[in-house]
């Protein structure tokens, strides 16, 4: 792809800070380097591996996944590719979803359950200590107090060093900051889904990583819906995609997209976004 507005490196100086940790402004979801319906391993496992140390490779210090992506086939992957990690490399997961199939998930937000997810995490990444372990959705069987209680307990063990929730509203990561220091919220927001506005203001008074899920929802995909997105586009001779990550990396300096891919060279056209300078006429196009 010819561009003319993004550099033809790749960034290497914008950062964001998660808690004490502080990591490349655009981080990398894992999610789809599983198989179909994020499930089992996946059609191209040399690519998967690729794509993982090129990420590593152009300037990624943040990999995010969960327990429940295979179930366990991508802590697997970023650990058969990367580990032993280099300094600086931070890999987040989650747990509190489980798998009974392709495209099921249901929760299950037990103490007991985390524990154990933890651990077998903990063997999957061949680490003794994750960076960040995130509850990947509240249980409505399950006070959010208590799940949360589980990963400050086993913060306290040494097993995990950061606490972060996800899919919570801004009621419910008020009910976990009582509880324990939370350092990121992982929501689904875009161009298209900005519902979790109130969630993103708590985030930016107090300082707490926003990982937005999802993040090109308004991507190449919503493209011939989206008449500004695609002008953008053009205009800079960027793809929907890159104008879609560049809107969230100016939307707040606490935002840490995670696009995810299967493919390298979707992934380098993803990295590019960071390069690319959106004008105040852009973005009131974009709304």
């Amino acid at each position: 792809m010819k561009t003319t507005s993004i550099a033809n490196n790749y960034p290497t100086a914008d950062t964001v800070r998660i808690g004490d940790l502080v990591v490349s402004r655009l981080g990398f979801g894992a999610m789809r380097i599983t198989g179909r319906g994020v499930w089992g391993p996946p059609a191209n496992r040399a690519e998967a591996l690729r794509v993982l140390r090129r990420a590593v490779d152009l300037g990624v210090t943040f990999i995010d996944t969960a327990d429940s992506y295979g179930p366990g086939v991508s802590e697997e992957l970023i650990a058969e590719a990367l580990a032993p990690y280099g300094n600086g490399l931070v890999i987040a997961t989650k747990g509190g979803l489980t798998r009974s199939g392709p495209g099921e998930w249901r929760r299950d937000g037990r103490p007991a359950h985390l524990r154990a997810a933890c651990a077998a995490s903990l063997k999957r990444l061949q680490v003794d200590r994750i960076e960040l372990y995130q509850l990947h959705s509240p249980d409505p069987r399950v006070p959010l107090e208590d799940s949360v209680g589980a990963l400050l307990d086993l913060q306290r063990e040494g097993k995990i060093r950061h606490i972060g929730v996800s899919n919570v509203d801004a009621s419910e990561l008020a009910a976990a900051r009582r509880v324990a220091t939370i350092v990121s919220v992982q929501n689904r927001y875009n161009l298209t889904d900005r519902s979790s506005e109130p969630v993103l203001t708590v985030c930016e008074r107090d300082g707490i990583a926003f990982l937005p899920w999802y993040p090109l929802s308004a991507g190449s995909d919503a493209a011939g819906a989206n008449r500004a997105l695609a002008e953008v586009a053009a205009k800079h001779s960027a793809t929907p995609a890159q104008v879609a990550i560049a809107w969230l990396l100016a939307r707040s300096p606490v935002m840490l997209p995670i696009p995810g891919t299967s493919s390298v060279t979707h992934l380098e056209e993803n990295l590019q976004a960071v390069r690319l300078q959106l004008s105040v006429a852009d973005r009131a196009a974009l709304g």
